[in-house]
């Protein structure tokens, strides 16, 4: 019975370690590539951070202030330092985030990195670093995006 509960608890602290270090890639583009491109960018750093992964998922996060000139963006990179990179597509804007407002001619835009990837960081020491907005970068295609019609113009 006590060689049951050993082997148990090995196997139990094997699948947790396989998860948390098991990479994880479902991009939506190529973020690396991106980055080395010379394609022109505009990054922009964090306002505030949330780094939180015990209270469960979706609570490792940046609020970012960017420019309403790139709410037609195609996608973005967050990049934290530590972390690496991942690209995404906008899902979305608003004007409040966590009692955070967006300035005039800007919307917030709220990032995630994964629970287990910030579990991970936090238990080899990077709980701190995580927490510093100046480690968290958006960085989007700097070019001519078109703006959104508000009325159709009828003939």
């Amino acid at each position: 019975m006590r060689h049951l509960r050993t082997y148990t608890l090995i196997l139990l602290l094997s699948l947790l370690i396989i998860t948390l270090w098991w990479p994880v890639n479902d991009s939506d583009c190529n973020s690396e590539a991106f980055l080395k491109s010379k394609t022109p960018k505009f990054q922009v750093q964090a306002t505030k951070v949330v780094v939180q992964p015990w209270l469960g998922e979706h609570q490792v996060y940046g609020i970012f202030m960017v420019p309403d000139e790139y709410k037609q963006t195609p996608f973005f990179v967050l990049s934290v330092k530590g972390f690496g990179s991942d690209c995404s597509r906008p899902f979305g804007y608003k004007q409040n985030f966590d009692d955070i407002f967006a300035e005039p001619g800007t919307h917030l835009v709220r990032d995630y990195i994964r629970t287990r990837i910030a579990l991970r960081l936090i238990l080899q020491g990077f709980y701190f670093y995580l927490n510093d907005t100046q480690n968290w970068t958006l960085t989007f295609p700097q070019q001519p995006f078109p703006q959104q019609q508000s009325s159709q113009v009828g003939g």
